[in-house]
C-alpha cells in the first residue's frame, strides 16, 4: 500500500459517505415538508399532487443508496481486491495479448457493470415508475433497447477503444495527446451523427404536424434568428409519460425535438415559452461552452493519465502488478469518478446559472407568465418535488429549485 492506495481509498469512502448523507437529507427534508404545499403553488398544485411528488422523490432515493453501495463495493473489489489483476491474467491464459487483451478487459468490465446495474434499472422502470403511473415501457421494448444499446457499444465503442489502446502502446510520450485528438474528433462526429443516425434507431421522429403551433414556432425562430434542420415530435410516450423538449445536433444538423407527451400537457403559448427557453441556451452559447469545457477537462485528464502511466506505484497502489497501458487506462477510468465527485456542485452551480439566463431570454422573446404556467404543469405532471433539501439541491441539481425559479420568472413578468 502506498500514497495512491490511501488517497484512492479515502476518495471512495468519502464520496460514498457524502452520497448517502445527501440522499438521506433529501429524504428527510422532502418528507418533513410533504404535509403542506408551498405558498407559491397552493392555487396551482393540490396537496395530493404535492404528496405524490414527495413519495416519488423518496422512492427514487432509496434504490439509489443501495446502488451507490454496490458500485463502491465493486470498485474496491476490482482494484484493491485484485479483481482487475485476476481478469487480466485470465485473459492472458486464453491467449490474448497486447491491444486485444485490453479491448477484451474493457468489454468484460462493461458487461459486468451492466449486469450489476440491471436489477436497479428494472426496479426503477417496472416497480417505481409503474407504481407512480409513469412507465409505459413493455418488456419487449426494454429488451430491444438493451440489445440495440449493446450492439451500438460494440459497433461504435469497440473501434474507438481499440484505437485508444493502440495509441497508448505505439505513440510514445505524446500518446495522451493523440488520444485526446481522437476523442475530440469522435465526440464531434457523434454530435453530428446522433440526431440523424443513432436516435432514430430508438425512437420515431416525425415532423411537427400542427400548423398553428408550427407557425408560432417559425415566428419565434425568425424573431430570435435561429436556424434548425426541422421541428420534430418524438414518440416518448412509448416508454414514459414524462414530458420534455430538447435540441440535438451540431451545425446544420441542429433539430428541435418535442416529446409527444409534452405537446399533450401544454398549450401553444406554453410550448412556445419552453422552446424560447431552449433557444436561450443556444443564444447565450451554453452548448458551445459545455462542449469546450468537456474538451478542456478531457485534455487535462488525459495529460494526467499520460503521467500516471509512467508510475509503477500508480498500478501497484490500486491493486495490479502488471503495468500495461490498458490496465492504467482502466484504473484511471475507475478512480476518476470518486476523486472528482467533490467538484459536482461547481458544475451544478454553473448549470443553474445557465438556466436562469435561458429563462430570462424566454421572458424577453416569449412570455414569462406562459413559461411559469408550463413549468408548474411539468412539475405537477412529472411529480417533481417542490421542496428539495437545499444542500442536496446545491450539490446535484442542474436546474434551480421550483420555488426560486418561479419567483425569478414572476419578477420578470411584472
Amino acid at each position: 500500500m502506498n500514497l495512491f492506495t490511501w488517497s484512492f481509498l479515502l476518495a471512495v469512502l468519502l464520496s460514498l459517505a457524502l452520497r448517502l448523507y445527501l440522499s438521506q437529507r433529501q429524504i428527510h427534508h422532502v418528507q418533513q415538508h410533504a404535509a403542506e404545499v408551498p405558498t407559491a403553488f397552493r392555487d396551482r398544485i393540490t396537496l395530493q399532487q404535492h404528496q405524490l411528488a414527495a413519495d416519488y422523490c423518496v422512492a427514487r432515493q432509496r434504490p439509489g443508496q443501495w446502488q451507490s453501495v454496490a458500485d463502491s463495493a465493486l470498485l474496491l473489489a476490482l482494484t484493491l481486491g485484485g479483481g482487475l489483476q485476476w481478469l487480466w491474467q485470465l485473459l492472458a491464459a486464453y491467449g490474448l495479448g497486447g491491444v486485444w487483451q485490453g479491448v477484451a478487459l474493457i468489454g468484460v468490465l462493461a458487461l459486468l457493470s451492466s449486469v450489476l446495474s440491471l436489477p436497479f434499472s428494472l426496479y426503477r422502470t417496472f416497480v417505481i415508475e409503474k407504481r407512480f403511473g409513469f412507465n409505459r415501457t413493455s418488456w419487449p421494448l426494454y429488451i430491444a433497447d438493451m440489445a440495440k444499446g449493446g450492439a451500438l457499444a460494440v459497433i461504435v465503442g469497440a473501434p474507438l477503444v481499440t484505437l485508444i489502446l493502440w495509441l497508448l502502446q505505439a505513440a510514445g510520450d505524446r500518446a495522451w495527446l493523440w488520444v485526446w485528438c481522437s476523442w475530440t474528433l469522435f465526440s464531434l462526429a457523434m454530435l453530428w451523427a446522433y440526431p440523424t443516425l443513432i436516435a432514430p434507431r430508438f425512437n420515431r421522429f416525425t415532423p411537427l404536424a400542427d400548423p398553428a403551433l408550427r407557425q408560432r414556432i417559425d415566428n419565434l425562430l425568425a424573431r430570435t434568428g435561429f436556424h434548425s434542420d426541422g421541428v420534430f415530435v418524438m414518440d416518448g410516450s412509448r416508454r414514459s409519460s414524462h414530458g420534455n423538449a430538447y435540441f440535438t445536433g451540431f451545425g446544420k444538423t441542429k433539430r428541435i425535438v418535442f416529446f409527444d407527451t409534452l405537446l399533450t400537457q401544454l398549450d401553444e403559448g406554453e410550448v412556445e415559452a419552453v422552446l424560447a427557453h431552449e433557444l436561450g441556451h443556444f443564444k447565450h452559447g451554453h452548448i458551445r461552452q459545455r462542449i469546450a469545457t468537456t474538451f478542456l477537462l478531457s485534455f487535462f485528464s488525459l495529460y494526467l493519465l499520460g503521467w500516471l502511466l509512467t508510475l509503477p506505484a500508480f498500478y501497484s497502489g490500486l491493486g495490479v502488478s502488471d503495468t500495461a497501458p490498458a490496465l492504467g487506462l482502466v484504473l484511471f477510468m475507475l478512480a476518476a469518478p470518486a476523486c472528482t465527485f467533490p467538484l459536482t456542485p461547481l458544475f451544478s452551480q454553473l448549470s443553474r446559472r445557465h438556466e436562469y439566463q435561458a429563462d430570462d431570454f424566454a421572458a424577453r422573446h416569449s412570455s414569462a407568465s406562459e413559461l411559469v404556467s408550463a413549468l408548474v404543469k411539468l412539475y405537477r405532471d412529472n411529480a417533481s418535488t417542490l421542496t428539495p433539501d437545499p444542500l442536496h439541491s446545491r450539490f446535484y441539481d442542474s436546474h434551480p429549485p421550483a420555488s426560486l425559479r418561479i419567483a425569478h420568472l414572476e419578477r420578470q413578468a411584472q
